[in-house]
């Protein structure tokens, strides 16, 4: 297709292979194929706004699906030491003969908070209760599902994950087991079944020590699901987001009013990216925590531990919790030096470090991987009208600006596409405000003028950078002074 046959971006077909959408970086794309056929870590080097994160999610799309699940399990020897267990598809997906009821139907306001927050009644960040079907939290607003839940809106491969793996991100769980003391200090266990948007029903409570036939299920959380995105972005995350944590209980476990330890084990994205992808973008920026990660790599396995010392969850340990993971680490060239040495070497023993390109030759070929590529954030964004053959002529006339502009490459087209991406978006909200069917090249020249940096808004209205900072210091210390007056 040739950029004389189309009138808008409606006219071009959006490719489904994830490796396809990456425009211009044909020599790294080869390495990633390499990479993902042999299971092998990745640097990628280069500045913001390239396609570092979409070469990791396309990385994760391309990864078999997760096999295994891995769940903790109550020890009633040592309710402290929960029991890891890693199963199967096959086991996970094999039926079981469905409980009887025993105590009925109750509300989410009557079980214990942990069990209202699993079924996703409750909220964790301030405990207020809603619908099951509101992922936020009416509240407050938080997530109530998942921390590390894929964010289908912001990525470019949003669509792509939901149809290859038929989800669209966490959701609450349908049923939850626990463990409770009778009076007379036998354990029993309790499952909660989510029957609808409000109601719970209380089912199967039974001692632990049946007979083998009639035996209870044993009390179990599932930490890492198989129904899972086998894709983690954990940039800047804290130690417990990247390691895991146990939850503090106020009331110290107490077998009756207490949650128990498993229940209070947290996943970290290195285990959350177990069989998949831990992308870490700003990579020096983790600076103590590379050293972590680099275990994990090693490894392949990390326990999950409480982290406060003033916790309950303290005391609390699982040991070897699977994290075999492809790591996919980013940074520009000027971060490099803040990279742990052994963590670099240990990607570079046994994977690849690649410099990704900032510009591509300005031919036909690319000029109309970077419209499909205006035609892909169109169609992501839902919210603007595509994009007329004048409107996407201006929009590479700003690409080769920029590629010369920034990199000093002649007869090129930018890579830096986050920035033209924006570009698209405020020229197609200026369409919309004006009502009309398409962007259209006029819409990208006001968009333009009202993209300028801080910089140059500085020096159009003082006439320079510092004239500006000048004024704006002179007029606070005029202010502070008069402040002053009044003291």
């Amino acid at each position: 297709m040739r950029l004389e046959s189309i009138d808008s971006t409606r006219d071009i077909e959006i490719v489904r292979d994830p490796m396809a959408r990456i425009i211009g970086q044909g020599g790294a794309i080869e390495r990633v194929k390499v990479a993902i056929k042999q299971r092998r870590h990745l640097l990628l080097v280069g500045p913001p706004g390239i396609g570092k994160s979409m070469v990791a999610q396309a990385i994760a799309l391309s990864l078999p699906e997760p096999g295994k699940e891995i769940r903790v399990l109550h020890n009633p020897e040592n309710p402290e030491r929960p029991v890891l267990k890693v199963v199967s598809r096959e086991e996970v997906e094999e039926k079981e003969a469905p409980p009887s009821v025993d105590d009925g139907v109750v509300s989410p306001r009557s079980v214990p908070s942990f069990v209202a927050e699993r079924l996703g009644f409750r909220c964790f960040v301030c405990g207020a209760i809603s619908g099951a079907r509101e992922r936020a939290c009416p509240s407050c607003g938080a997530n109530k599902y998942k921390k590390f839940a894929w964010d289908q809106q912001s990525s470019p491969l949003g669509e792509i994950i939901t149809e290859v793996f038929g989800i669209g991100g966490e959701g609450p769980e349908l049923e939850v087991k626990t463990v409770t003391t009778e009076p007379s200090g036998e354990e029993r266990v309790v499952v909660y079944r989510r029957i609808d948007d409000g109601r719970i029903v209380v089912l199967q409570k039974g001692g632990l020590e049946e007979p083998a036939q009639e035996k209870a299920p044993q009390a179990m959380k599932v930490l890492v699901p198989l129904g899972r995105i086998p894709f983690v972005r954990a940039t800047g995350a804290s130690e417990t987001e990247l390691l895991g944590d146990v939850r503090h209980d106020p009331y110290g476990g107490h077998p009756e009013i207490g949650a128990p330890a498993y229940q209070r084990v947290i996943p970290g994205a290195i285990h959350d990216a177990h069989e998949g992808v831990l992308f870490i973008d700003e990579l020096p920026s983790m600076e103590h925590l590379q050293s972590f990660i680099l275990t994990a790599m090693q490894e392949k396995k990390f326990p999950i531990i409480g982290r406060n010392p003033h916790s309950s969850g303290a005391s609390v340990k699982v040991e070897d919790v699977p994290c075999d993971f492809v790591f996919v680490g980013a940074c520009n060239t000027r971060e490099l030096a803040g990279m742990l040495p052994a963590l670099r070497s240990r990607i570079v023993g046994s994977g690849y470090e690649i410099l990704l390109e900032t510009t591509m030759p300005d031919c036909e070929e690319n000029q109309m991987a970077l419209i499909r590529f205006i035609a892909q954030e169109i169609e992501l964004d839902g919210k603007i009208p595509h994009a007329s053959r004048g409107a996407v002529e201006e929009a590479i006339k700003v690409a080769r600006k920029r590629a010369l502009e920034i990199d000093g490459a002649r007869n090129s087209l930018t890579l830096r596409l986050r920035e033209l991406g924006g570009l698209i978006r405020l020229a197609g909200d200026i369409a919309v405000s004006e009502g009309a069917e398409f962007i259209e090249g006029k819409h990208v020249k006001k968009g333009i003028k009202e993209t300028r940096p801080i910089e140059h808004q500085l020096k159009d209205k003082y006439g320079s950078v510092w004239k500006g900072l000048e004024r704006d210091s002179y007029i606070e210390s005029t202010q502070d002074s008069r402040l002053e007056g009044y003291g």
